[in-house]
């Protein structure tokens, strides 16, 4: 049995984005395997839940405790950095001094094995664990910042914006591959990010664990979905899922309702902007945030995922795969999936090519259905949550050994 600590920048609670999903089902799985876990959020004011309205696992199994924190941009403080500082303004927000204060406390009264970060903007704290714990530490990188920012700022059109950007991208980019050789190791999501980050100058051991689901729980429906039905899922407070809807609103969709005009684009996630709860255009059905997102997807028929930008893996796909869906997305979209183009998802990288693919699978319901298909496949083969967990628990085991 390990004795893991796991610290989190939000409460990963309730599950309905890819970061909560990927945080509350590695602490179950962990808690599963028998191991001790404490679990250390910080309660920030965009995601804040009240510990009310977490469930027993979080509270009791999982020990869970919470910091509040404000991490929103502060225009003040944004351009005090941007002027007269080079440090990353994207992870130095997510410093408190009472969560730093709380974890100093946890340290001195328990002894781990693993404290294992997820995500970067934890980094911020590295230095105090590293006072006050002997432990493996871990940075679970759910995926290469940076390179979120860097496309952001490639695809922005605003000059001004444009260049804040890239200044944001590179400080970040100079903090996180700066300090990945300051952790013990690094558990990456994907290939991909792995492979990044040793052709960036990483020494210490990496891992890939991709996020994982209990497969088993995921029930597809025996009723059809509604023929004709698109849509996409996903947090709308998050850039690059704004920046897709945008471009597929723009440049695919008129392309497909010029050929099916009978077509539905249903859009549901999170915290809608404003320009996305006024669309008013035709076909375009805005559902804001969905009670139960199996449901919904249950209902539709085919998932697109138009992403120009973000890094990591795209956790709504494997939910999709799980219910066994056709599955249309750009290629910065399905990376991190072990997916086969045409095999059980299909991959469409200009506007064109995206509209046309949507043609061809409203026009065959049966290559719909072989996709879809083809996809739960892979997810029962790929991506259960419990078989991940033990692996993981295997590279630390062996890290472990090699320490002592």
């Amino acid at each position: 049995m390990l004795r893991i600590l796991v610290l989190s920048n939000r409460i990963p609670y309730p599950p309905k984005d890819g970061g909560a999903i990927a945080v509350l089902n590695m602490v179950y799985g962990f808690i599963r395997e028998g191991h001790h876990v404490k679990l250390l959020s910080l309660n920030t004011n965009k995601h804040y839940i009240a510990l009310d309205n977490v469930p027993k696992g979080l509270l009791v199994d999982a020990q869970l405790e919470a910091i509040p924190i404000n991490t929103n941009i502060k225009p003040l403080a944004a351009l005090t950095n941007l002027l007269f500082s080079r440090a990353s303004y994207n992870v130095s927000r997510f410093y408190s001094k009472e969560f730093e204060d709380k974890l100093i406390q946890i340290l001195k009264e328990n002894k781990f094995d693993i404290i294992q970060l997820e995500g970067l903007h934890i980094s911020v704290y590295l230095k105090t664990i590293r006072s006050y714990s002997n432990a493996i530490i871990g940075l679970r990188a759910h995926n290469v910042e940076h390179i979120i920012w860097d496309r952001l700022a490639a695809a922005e059109r605003a000059p001004i914006k444009k260049q804040y950007l890239n200044i944001l991208t590179k400080r970040l980019k100079k903090y996180e591959l700066d300090i990945i050789n300051r952790f013990d190791t690094i558990i990456a999501i994907t290939e991909e990010d792995a492979q990044y980050f040793k052709n960036n100058g990483c020494k210490i051991p990496i891992h890939v664990s991709p996020t994982g689901l209990a497969v088993s729980e995921y029930k597809i429906s025996k009723q059809k979905p509604e023929r004709g039905s698109l849509f996409h899922l996903g947090a709308l407070d998050w850039m690059p899922n704004q920046q897709a809807i945008q471009w597929f609103l723009e440049e695919i969709w008129p392309k497909v309702l010029s050929v099916k005009s009978e077509a539905k684009f249903y859009i549901a996630g999170r915290n809608l902007p404003d320009w996305i709860k006024t669309i008013k255009i035709p076909g375009v059905v805005v559902e804001g945030e969905i009670p139960s997102a199996a449901d919904f997807i249950n209902s539709k028929e085919i998932m697109v995922v138009p992403l120009l930008s973000g890094s990591g893996m795209r956790i709504k796909i494997v939910e999709g795969l799980a219910l066994g869906k056709c599955i249309i997305s750009t290629s910065i979209g399905a990376e991190g999936i072990a997916c086969t183009q045409d095999k059980n998802i299909l991959i469409a990288d200009t506007a064109e090519q995206f509209a046309q693919k949507i043609i061809n699978c409203l026009d065959d319901e049966s290559l719909v259905h072989t996709i879809g298909k083809n996809a739960r496949l892979l997810a029962e083969q790929d991506y259960d949550n419990d078989k991940i967990t033990a692996q993981l628990t295997k590279f630390y085991t062996k890290i472990l050994e090699a320490k002592n």
